[in-house]
């Protein structure tokens, strides 16, 4: 059985502790060929539970000790402490990065460090020989996927030792449209219609995607991060 405690985030996420994860994946790799796993998706690994249950990074360990390829996507700058034991292997650490605006970030990633302290562990993590890449989005239309913004994002990424750069749109994923309307309906209401179109109505949805892919092709033209750019809309 699966053993967990419940705990209530900053932000006032209820999270799951699954305290004897690690256990159970010293287990599982035991019966199981080393492959490639990516730490991680629907959500992150470093919260700020982490720090008091270093759950992640007993996972990790067993995940490298055993000769699994590791894949890192987190918005947290908790993932510092672990950079001991990413340096010298073939994991890869990557950052989901949004805006360089820090009242934006704050607004739309409640509880997620801040994109320039996350550009400055990424930035640490290469120095120290550790594979990075970055995911940029999904972009909010008319909040983060402006011109000013995605220009800022690249220009942070120019002297970074990225392997790649993945850059998406907001997708209208099963739930997505209901969490963001109540955002918007609390912080910009007056663009309800303008992304209800931009989800719905494909015509509109097409245009808008060929516009932002265009525009982050621009700039990473422009910081000469062309080749790293991968655009997955």
């Amino acid at each position: 059985m699966r053993r967990f405690t419940g705990h209530t985030e900053p932000w006032g996420k209820f999270v799951d502790v699954k305290i004897n994860a690690a256990d159970a994946l010293k287990k599982e790799v035991q019966r199981t060929k080393p492959g490639a796993v990516f730490m991680s998706s629907a959500c992150d690994g470093w919260q700020q539970l982490e720090r008091k249950y270093r759950l992640s990074r007993r996972c990790l360990s067993i995940l490298l000790e055993n000769r699994f390829h590791v894949s890192i996507l987190t918005k947290s700058i908790i993932v510092r402490d672990d950079l001991d034991i990413l340096e010298g292997t073939n994991a890869e650490l990557g950052f989901t990065l949004t805006t360089m605006d820090n009242a934006l970030c704050r607004k739309i990633e409640p509880g997620a460090s801040l994109t320039r302290d996350r550009i400055e562990i990424l930035k640490e993590a290469g120095n120290r020989g550790i594979r990075t890449w970055v995911f940029l989005g999904p972009f909010m239309p008319f909040l983060s996927d402006t011109d000013d913004n995605i220009d800022a994002l690249f220009e942070s990424l120019a002297e970074l030792k990225l392997e790649r750069i993945y850059a998406d749109r907001l997708n209208p994923r099963s739930g997505v449209w209901q969490s963001i309307k109540s955002f918007l309906s609390e912080n910009h209401p007056q663009l309800i219609g303008r992304y209800g179109k931009i989800i719905y109505n494909d015509q509109e949805r097409e245009a808008y995607g060929n516009r932002l892919k265009e525009l982050v092709i621009l700039k990473a033209k422009k910081y000469g991060l062309a080749d790293k750019v991968l655009v997955v809309f």
